[in-house]
């Protein structure tokens, strides 16, 4: 098995061509509109488990590569306005650029007879429209996917027996939803297995998270991947 470690939303930054397009924008590009707090922080930690890690340099309030072509908000309100050549520019520069690269080394790995986990790591904000998130950790996938299933079994189990923190299944978000994964799952039918892993910002200070929660993390993903070997 080969592990992909991918970080679709670890920085907020603005390529300089495009910062007059964000005029006023500072303070939304700082928080979780703009990235994803503390995300990088332990995708950087995850990396080593990893055979391939990428991330995404540019902030998604620029051009959103968790999102399809079609999606309401693969542009955001700063670039939803651009023009038809402007747009193009930025899918090629930022958008297809980043998840083709995804997708080649998924292509390549899978050519060479290996199966694909694929980790993506995400953060969410601890409340959203006056709603209290009501979980510490995360686990998106496929129910329909059995090996995704068994992976997430497995995860949670673990995190459970070494800690109190509560993890939960597909929230705060469907696994299914439209995203990268999503889309990746229906390029790749057969020995892809595609995990979004989403840790609660509450414990992130300073883009840092928590050192025991992302140990707990690389813990049992580390055991996962010795007892599949």
């Amino acid at each position: 098995m080969k592990v992909i470690l991918t970080c679709e939303h670890a920085f907020n930054t603005i390529p300089p061509e495009y910062i007059k397009y964000f005029s006023g924008a500072d303070q939304v590009l700082r928080t979780h509109r703009g990235f994803d707090l503390g995300a990088f922080n332990l995708f950087e930690k995850l990396s080593v488990l990893s055979d391939f890690a990428i991330y995404q340099k540019t902030g998604r309030l620029l051009i959103e590569v968790n999102r399809s072509l079609d999606h309401p908000q693969l542009y955001s309100e700063f670039t939803a306005d651009l023009n038809d050549v402007e747009k193009e520019i930025l899918l090629a520069n930022y958008y297809f650029l980043y998840r083709n690269t995804v997708e080649e080394k998924i292509a390549e790995f899978l050519e060479e007879g290996e199966k694909v986990l694929h980790l993506s790591i995400h953060s969410f904000t601890p409340q959203l429209d006056g709603e209290v998130r009501n979980a510490d950790v995360g686990l998106l996938f496929d129910p329909e996917k059995e090996q995704e299933k068994q992976v997430v079994n497995r995860l949670k189990s673990s995190l459970e027996q070494s800690s109190s923190y509560c993890i939960r299944f597909n929230y705060p978000y469907l696994g299914i939803s439209d995203g990268f994964i999503t889309w990746l799952r229906k390029k790749f039918p057969e020995n892809y297995c595609g995990i979004e892993l989403e840790v609660n910002q509450k414990f992130v200070k300073d883009n840092v998270m928590n050192e025991d929660l992302k140990q707990m993390i690389f813990n049992s993903i580390e055991q996962y991947l010795i007892d599949n070997k």
